[in-house]
């Protein structure tokens, strides 16, 4: 199937599957910020709630650009509202937004929220069908639901940095934000799965996402192996179950190859000069490669050490054997796949810059998705937004004259620390 044939019957009139949702966004960081970006590129109106506490964007800036590659990745497609919370009139505002929205997304530390007014009862009394994401380290109750849980603390805690990493060595934490990206798809799943109640049932609920848990849940079956007393070991970049599955270095660089199946063996000894592999006693089976799994990995590497990485890749997709190059972002960018599928989206810039956005992961042939604007400046739809709500130029200036909303024009309110209301990410 070709492009033009996925999107023969595509819509130009929807932002995307979502459109129409209302959505506030009143996050930090990474988990929450995900979860509304999800929604946010399925079409949904996302509007960020920007808090006075709220974490500066991180360094570094997308070269050429002056802005943030953080604040421009998860904040895209969302519209920007300064807002002090922490003041009554900030709260009476945040509330007549309420009213107005489908989903609440939060992911601040439990009882943060409900102590400025403004937790999930607060918001269901404005709006009973409200859909109330909450997103934490450790969930809403149990022993830990109190404590701060950053990306790193929670792969920790929840055992998959153990595993991470060679046989013998240190564990390793995920070079992106596994935990934090898992919560918020998580998130966002349960938002969906909450509208479906509701269009059936008129019902909202409070919806408690713990990045912990979506870091379990994603554990491959490993937590019930460990509960049962199973052991489990670090393997690097292998697997248990099958060989050969392995990284192996070429002239050139390195390939990852897979062969999951006993005929993907087969194909594979044909391509590496050794049929009489094919089936020997200790060779033939998965089983009797598991049990020889070095000696396995020998033959693979003295194959692969001389050739080019091109010459592998190619000779063993061609033979039905799973294989791919390895390769660091710079490379995976420049490839035309990644480009062919949209995953990099040439995108304009509050600041009038450009940048290749990464683009939303899921395709829709009816309702396609893309990177429609940049990250707004915090507090740059301020104006607009309240407008929507009926709050004129006289209401505007009580409003900035009481704190409760930023200064003047598209500004952005004063970055504040606040450690008692800073969660996870």
């Amino acid at each position: 199937m070709d492009r033009a044939q996925f999107y023969r019957e595509a819509r130009t009139d929807l932002d995307g599957p979502l459109h129409g949702v209302r959505v506030l966004d009143v996050t930090t960081v990474w988990s929450g910020p995900m979860a509304s970006c999800i929604l946010a590129d399925l079409g949904a109106d996302v509007i960020r709630v920007e808090l006075p506490q709220r974490s500066p964007a991180l360094p570094p800036d997308i070269p050429g650009t002056g802005l943030s590659w953080f604040h421009q990745t998860v904040n895209r497609n969302k519209r920007s509202i300064a807002l002090d919370l922490r003041v009554p009139a900030g709260r009476a505002v945040f509330l007549q937004l309420v009213a107005t929205a489908d989903v609440v997304v939060e992911n601040f530390l439990p009882g943060t929220l409900d102590r400025w007014g403004i937790g999930y009862e607060h918001c269901r009394e404005v709006r009973p069908e409200a859909i109330f994401v909450s997103i934490s380290g450790y969930g809403q109750f149990g022993p830990q639901a109190g404590r701060r849980g950053y990306d790193p603390v929670i792969q920790a805690a929840s055992g998959w940095m153990s595993l991470n990493g060679g046989a013998g060595q240190e564990p390793v934490k995920a070079p992106t934000f596994l935990a934090d990206d898992l919560g918020g798809l998580h998130g966002a799943i349960a938002a969906l799965a909450a509208l479906r109640h509701r269009s059936v049932t008129g019902e909202g609920q409070h919806v408690d996402v713990a990045m912990l848990d979506s870091v379990l849940f994603s554990s491959n079956g490993l937590l019930t192996l460990a509960a049962t007393g199973e052991p489990l070991a670090s393997m690097g970049n292998e697997v248990s179950f099958v060989v050969p599955c392995n990284t192996f270095r070429c002239a050139d660089g390195a390939v990852f190859l897979v062969a999951a199946l006993d005929r993907q063996w087969r194909a594979l000894t044909g391509v590496i000069g050794r049929p009489d592999l094919a089936r020997a006693d200790g060779f033939a089976t998965n089983a009797g490669r598991r049990a020889r799994r070095d000696a396995v990995n020998e033959v693979i590497a003295r194959w692969c050490r001389p050739r080019q990485v091109g010459y592998v890749v190619d000779a063993l997709e061609a033979a039905g054997v799973a294989a791919g190059p390895v390769r660091d972002f710079g490379q995976a960018a420049a490839d035309p796949h990644v480009r062919a599928r949209d995953m990099l989206q040439d995108t304009e810039l509050s600041n009038g810059t450009r940048a290749p956005i990464v683009g939303p992961a899921v395709k829709f042939a009816r309702t396609p998705t893309r990177v429609r604007s940049g990250a707004p400046p915090p507090g740059a739809d301020t104006v607009e937004v309240l407008a929507e709500l009926g709050i004129g130029d006289a209401l505007l200036a009580e409003l900035r004259s009481t704190g409760a909303i930023g200064a003047a024009g598209p500004g952005c309110p004063r970055p504040v620390t606040d450690p008692e209301a800073a969660d996870a990410g």
